[in-house]
């Protein structure tokens, strides 16, 4: 069964992965953010919904995948010993967290080739998600979320490998659950922050334009 450090620690690993997050998705975050409703580019308040509704999306699909992991530890429980399977999967988890966390302190990079594993997945997932650009609603954006959980990652699939010592589906889905909560903070963060940089430039008199012409404007009066 899943216990509750085990929860804990996949919450942490999503945390403090969040510069791995900005590096791998702040392009997406900052896509989406920009192709939001100019209306609700400009009022902080009504971007909250869009952004929810894409990471609940994303963490769904982190969850499913989770779920089908987990599904998979299960069935090897059931064509070995019990207690040869629990001590195996327990052995497993400890080596893998161990694992992930040189990776997420930059000493080993070798979970990064498993990004690689859904790379042909992702080539026939990422055009669907295209079509469904710009959104228009929370619910559209919800739905742009669950094709975004599977890009390709090497943190998310690394997290996904370890889902195989859950035990079951659901304690699988409980354990991407703890990631995809930890990673909702930064993420977040990030298309707060995209958004009310793209409602700034977009606006009639931007302040980045407006600051460029005042000092293009000096320079010639100073000539």
């Amino acid at each position: 069964m899943l216990s509750e450090a085990n929860f804990i620690a996949a919450f942490l690993v999503g945390l403090l992965g969040g510069v791995h997050c900005v590096g791998m998705c702040g392009g997406i975050v900052g896509a989406l953010s920009f192709g939001l409703p100019e209306a609700t580019r400009q009022r902080p308040l009504a971007q909250l919904p869009y952004l929810v509704a894409y990471n609940g999306g994303r963490i769904g699909s982190y969850v499913m995948a989770g779920a089908a992991m987990g599904g998979i530890s299960a069935l090897a429980m059931h064509l070995l010993d019990v207690r040869q399977a629990q001590l195996v999967l327990q052995l497993f988890a400890g080596g893998f967290l161990i694992l992930m966390g040189l990776y997420l302190a930059g000493w080993w990079l070798g979970l990064a080739r498993v990004e690689g594993l859904g790379a042909r997945l992702w080539r026939h997932i990422e055009p669907l998600g295209r079509r469904l650009l710009p959104v228009s609603t929370p619910a559209h954006a919800f739905v742009l979320g669950l094709i975004w959980g599977w890009l390709p990652c090497g943190l998310v699939y690394s997290v996904l490998i370890w889902t195989l010592s859950a035990g079951s589906a659901g304690q699988g889905a409980l354990l991407m659950l703890g990631f995809g909560l930890g990673t909702l903070p930064n993420l977040l963060l990030m298309g707060v922050i995209a958004a009310r940089m793209s409602g700034q430039w977009m606006e009639p008199e931007p302040g980045f334009r407006r600051a460029a012409r005042g000092r293009s404007m000096n320079r010639q009066r100073r000539a």
